[in-house]
């Protein structure tokens, strides 16, 4: 009896020690071990993502200036990778032995299960080649994506490029991007990347072992679509871009060109520029380098980041305040007798103009007349000097100077007008005068301005007084909506009735004979316009042009900045001249040898070659030599050689 139960009990013991091992066997395989769902996984369901195609960017008369074209991204799932033919897969992508072990390496670090970026962005005559032999490399697919393509290879610094996302971009996200996605870097494209770059897709798809693909799992039903990238209508028209770059080629500088009644920007140029179609596809490292590199900066955006003196193109900004704030009306006379000599202030005219008004001294861009002016803001207005400046500091404000005008482009700057504060530190007292500072009232001194900020103030004085905000995006998607900012009319502070006087100047610039920009005339359409000649203390002065046209109804204000050009008149007036007249007539009467002075005019500064690369040309020079003398040398021996077999 006691026999029998100590049997049972053995027998029930030997049961619950089977079922606990079993029990924690299948704990082990299902909580610990994930290497056999990961591998059912793979073997049975593959989430493969469907990127979108981003907006397709468009100039204001519908014509294509970005698009996009497909290209693939090579895949990689490291533990599936067995038995395949390595050079020739090397082959087919163009790397080498090498290079696929380093990317097979990294992707094994990343993750042996799940896939990874092994090759991107071949185009689809390589992936062609490729994809006929895909069955035979296991482990590796493909995935289909689009990159920009730009069909005229235009407006690079406007529209921008796209890059791999950083840490810092997928944390900023909040998750929304991945390792491996792209982002606007720069641009509209960054600018606007919340609305065209779309949302991705998910499609499950069923694959065997090999990793070939078996169907869609469940007939698509757990698949999410992808959504393109909302369309934008920019304000540019693309036949001007292309004729503006032309323009600008082999030249340093800026055009801006705006439509005055909306604040939409026509034109928009930073020269030198680059292709845009070099910063997509799989050479784009290399090509960023190499722009990087160029000593003429060409990944430099001028027009929203570069601050220069304006010159006398600041002298419109200066009558238009003088006469608000009532210090001078039309009728107001200065004598210049060829410069500003008061109380030691010394400031050259270029010519002398004796006595003259308000009219006169735009037409003949008179320096005298403004340094009086200057005079009469600042140091007859019943209140100490610095006062008066921050008021007349204030005046300039209005017109988008000293700060951001807002413009869609990441990276704009605001140019800088010194404060009284500033001027008070520098000079170390606050009893100071206008004439310790006399150049800001021709628009040196202290005073920058951006080529963006020169175009608003043609655009205000073509309205008489105010702007909209420039802009280069016109309409967002189906419903061409346009951003409230701007939608918004500003004011810049002086009353419409001032802009007469000054409009009549800048109209005798370049339609009567002596006008400074008299050599642009436009027959039948009355240009106003304001030359500048700017001073450079690193070399030739900067030539400013800045007009807007017709006088009445005007529909385009446009300012040219060419740098190290000399007279405005000269270089950045024509380049004005064409391209108005380009605009408003769609033809061009400029005098042919002028435009073909325009169209071959080299003005890149020279590139003073490093020390290295000159020692190194120094020694390939010397290098050479030698091996001239030695193969003189040896030719000589041959020809003793060859004389004295002769005599035997």
């Amino acid at each position: 009896m006691n026999s029998f139960f100590e049997r049972k009990y053995i027998i029930q013991g030997i049961f619950i020690a089977i079922a606990l091992l079993i029990i924690a066997r299948l704990f082990y395989l299902q909580i610990i071990d994930n290497s056999y769902i990961l591998s059912a996984n793979n073997n049975v369901l593959r989430k493969v993502i469907v990127y979108p195609a981003r907006g397709v960017v468009l100039d204001r008369h519908g014509q294509v200036l970005v698009q996009n074209e497909p290209v693939y991204d090579i895949l990689v799932t490291p533990r599936e990778v067995k038995n395949i033919d390595t050079l020739f897969l090397c082959q087919l992508l163009d790397i080498n032995k090498e290079e696929f072990d380093k990317r097979l390496k990294k992707a094994r670090d990343h993750s042996p299960y799940r896939a990874s970026t092994f090759e991107k962005l071949l185009d689809v005559k390589t992936f062609a080649k490729f994809q006929e032999h895909l069955d035979k490399f296991s482990g590796f697919q493909a995935q289909p994506r689009t990159i920009r393509h730009y069909p005229d290879s235009i407006a690079a610094h406007f529209l921008g490029y796209i890059q791999e996302v950083q840490e810092k971009d997928i944390e900023k996200s909040n998750g929304f991007y991945r390792s491996g996605d792209y982002i606007g870097a720069s641009g509209v494209e960054r600018s606007y990347e919340e609305l065209i770059r779309g949302t991705r897709g998910i499609k499950n798809q069923m694959v065997d072992a090999f990793s070939r693909p078996k169907g869609i799992f469940m007939d698509g039903k757990y698949d999410t679509l992808a959504v393109s990238g909302d369309g934008l209508v920019s304000s540019l028209d693309k036949n001007l871009q292309m004729l503006a770059e032309k323009l600008m080629k082999n030249k340093l500088g800026s055009i801006v060109a705006i439509e005055p009644a909306t604040g939409e920007i026509l034109t928009y140029v930073s020269s030198p520029g680059y292709d845009p179609n070099m910063m997509v596809g799989r050479q784009r490292g290399n090509n960023y380098m190499k722009l990087l590199n160029d000593p003429n900066r060409p990944l430099f955006n001028r027009p929203i980041a570069a601050s220069y003196p304006p010159g006398s193109v600041f002298k419109v900004v200066a009558a238009l305040t003088a006469q608000q704030a009532g210090v001078i009306n039309p009728q107001t006379v200065f004598n210049c007798p060829g410069g500003y000599y008061v109380n030691g202030a010394r400031m050259r005219c270029t010519h002398v103009d004796g006595p003259t008004d308000l009219i006169k001294s735009i037409q003949k861009s008179c320096n005298t007349y403004y340094g009086y002016v200057y005079a009469r803001m600042l140091d007859s207005r019943g209140i100490s000097t610095p006062e008066a400046y921050s008021l007349w500091r204030e005046g300039l404000t209005k017109f988008g100077l000293g700060n951001p005008l807002g413009i869609d482009l990441p990276g704009e700057k605001g140019g800088g007008i010194y404060t009284a504060e500033q001027y008070t530190k520098k000079f170390g007292s606050a009893k100071w005068k206008s004439t310790y500072n006399i150049s800001n009232s021709i628009g040196q001194g202290e005073i920058g301005i951006t080529p963006l900020q020169m175009a608003n103030i043609m655009a205000i004085v073509a309205n008489r007084g105010f702007y909209y905000r420039p802009h280069l995006i016109k309409g967002i998607g189906e419903k061409q909506i346009v951003k409230k900012e701007y939608t918004e009319k500003l004011f810049a502070g002086v009353d419409a009735k001032h802009y007469e006087p000054v409009i009549e100047g800048m109209s005798r610039v370049v339609n009567m004979p002596g006008g400074t920009g008299y050599s642009v005339k436009i027959n039948g359409i009355e240009m106003c316009g304001k030359t500048g000649t700017v001073q450079n203390a690193h070399g030739e002065n900067h030539a400013v042009f800045f007009a807007f046209a017709p006088r009445v109804n005007p529909k385009i204000a446009i300012a040219v900045f060419v740098e190290n050009a000399g007279y405005g008149g000269t270089w950045a007036g024509p380049i004005a001249s064409m391209l108005t007249e380009q605009y408003l007539r769609d033809t061009i009467t400029l005098p042919k040898h002028l435009q073909d002075r325009i169209y071959n005019g080299y003005l890149l500064p020279k590139v003073e070659k490093k020390k290295e690369e000159v020692k190194k040309e120094d020694n390939k020079i010397d290098s050479s030599k030698t091996n001239n003398q030695i193969a003189i040398a040896n030719k000589k021996k041959e020809l003793v050689v060859h004389h004295s077999q002769i005599v035997r």
